[in-house]
């Protein structure tokens, strides 16, 4: 049975408050098992037969029923998680800097996500950005600047959020350690 992580976009933040057990009841509900939720941010993993795109749809019919909010969600499998993390350039901890990764459930809005953070930066060369695969997007902006680094800037206009969501490289490694 495949293991997925599951990336929540927007919960607790905005207005959009999800306890996780609460989270973790919902999911369990769905055809998948040993549900682990993690940190408040909206993050879980599980086993299940679905496939990505199946499991993609109840997951989100599950959180717009249970929560009463637009869901969307990115999906990652475990060996998805293990290669990013692994192939990732940067540091999780430094003290001057974040390091992020961008996950898209479409590869082609993370094409468009970079070219929108480029064209905010005012230079198509601005920005330190590793496509780690289709499906992931590493780069980093000093610590207190994540609101006004223009990859952040840019994730947050309505065409993407429907497909990308944003972790830290710490949070993937905490992920990635949920699985066993």
């Amino acid at each position: 049975m495949p293991d997925y992580a599951v990336f929540l976009r927007g919960v607790n933040v905005g207005g959009i408050t999800i306890r996780m057990a609460d989270l973790r009841t919902a999911l369990a509900a769905l055809p998948v098992t040993g549900v682990k939720t993690l940190l408040a941010s909206g993050n879980a993993v599980l086993s299940t037969d679905a496939d990505r795109e199946e499991l993609k749809d109840l997951v989100e019919d599950a959180l717009r029923t249970a929560f009463g909010y637009d869901a969307w969600v990115v999906l990652l499998s475990k060996d998805e998680v293990g290669s990013l993390v692994s192939s990732c350039p940067y540091p999780p901890d430094d003290p001057a800097v974040h390091t992020y990764i961008t996950l898209t459930s479409d590869p082609t809005a993370l094409d468009s996500l970079l070219d929108s953070a480029r064209a905010l930066a005012g230079d198509p060369r601005d920005g330190d950005y590793t496509r780690l695969s289709p499906r992931a997007l590493a780069w980093q902006c000093p610590r207190g600047a994540t609101l006004d680094a223009p990859l952040s800037k840019a994730s947050a206009k309505p065409a993407f959020k429907a497909s990308t969501t944003t972790r830290n490289l710490r949070t993937l490694l905490k992920v990635q350690a949920a699985f066993g």
